[in-house]
């Protein structure tokens, strides 16, 4: 029998963005386009976790209700 993984975001992962934000948004030589791309991914990152965290997301996939 194997272990199972845990639900949720991979805490390496998360660990992984911040550090890479905290060191793009230091260094003096790092292009704009380098930092905004650095927050899109941590933002990403924060919008999955609220969805994670929404116990209703998802939930109208399942209705018989169409609204067209």
């Amino acid at each position: 029998m194997t272990a199972q993984k845990p639900k949720g975001i991979d805490h390496e992962l998360e660990k992984a963005i911040s550090t890479m934000l905290r060191d793009v948004m230091r260094n003096k030589e790092a292009s704009i386009t380098d930092k905004v791309k650095v927050i899109d991914r941590a933002l990403k990152l924060e919008a999955i976790k609220q969805k994670m965290n929404d116990e209703g997301f998802g939930s109208g996939f399942f209705s018989d209700d169409d609204s067209e």
